[in-house]
């Protein structure tokens, strides 16, 4: 069954109160991803490994090599530890940049807040702090991770996107483990300034 790119249009409500937010009611969500990622995404989610590795590559040869390193398995492209998947609940995220087309080769922002929901028999994620704040579905996937399709909100918008209406504002990656109650969202091919976004995930306790 082919799904409607509708599933992200009902996040309609204010990202201040997303802890109380839904995705979209659970009879409407759709739980294979394969049934809704676009073409240009397939291959993105096909591509990650390769993203992955010339990015941290870019990094080093650009002097970020200290950065990468410091980061330790969060920036391995090999790290992922397989199930279970990240809870519901609060997150703290941090984003790292790599692989910079306009900026620099690696660039590391301040954690800011991330929730994630119960949606049906997948998770509803969403950023709910800083400019740019990716908001989607993490659908089981296969082997070690999990996948992710969303859109990117931004500034002060109130309301995401539809999933598959601009391609500019599409992402697709995977969900990984790589520690104890430790996480990371990868998403390879950004359309804004890097060549690999990492998003780590850590519950507020």
């Amino acid at each position: 069954m082919k799904y409607a790119p509708f599933f992200l249009v009902l996040l309609a409500l204010p990202v201040a109160a997303c802890s109380k937010n839904r995705i979209a009611p659970a009879s409407l969500v759709p739980t294979d991803w394969k049934a809704v990622v676009t073409p240009s995404d397939m291959d993105r989610i096909r591509n990650w490994r390769t993203a992955f590795v010339k990015a941290v590559e870019d990094a080093r040869r650009r002097g970020s090599g200290a950065g990468v390193t410091a980061e330790g398995n969060l920036l391995d492209p090999d790290a992922a530890l397989g199930p279970p998947g990240p809870p519901p609940g609060q997150y703290q995220c941090r984003v790292i940049k790599l692989g910079g087309k306009m900026m620099a080769a690696l660039v590391a922002y301040p954690a800011t807040s991330c929730t994630l929901t119960t949606e049906g028999d997948v998770i509803g994620f969403a950023r709910t702090g800083g400019v740019q704040r990716p908001v989607g579905l993490i659908f089981p996937g296969d082997g070690p991770r999990q996948i992710f399709l969303g859109t990117m909100m931004l500034g002060d918008e109130r309301r995401a996107l539809e999933y598959g209406r601009d391609a500019t504002r599409d992402m697709a990656g995977a969900v990984e483990r790589i520690g104890p109650n430790r996480w990371r969202l990868i998403l390879p091919y950004p359309r804004m300034e890097s060549m690999m976004d990492v998003i780590e995930l850590v519950p507020i306790s």
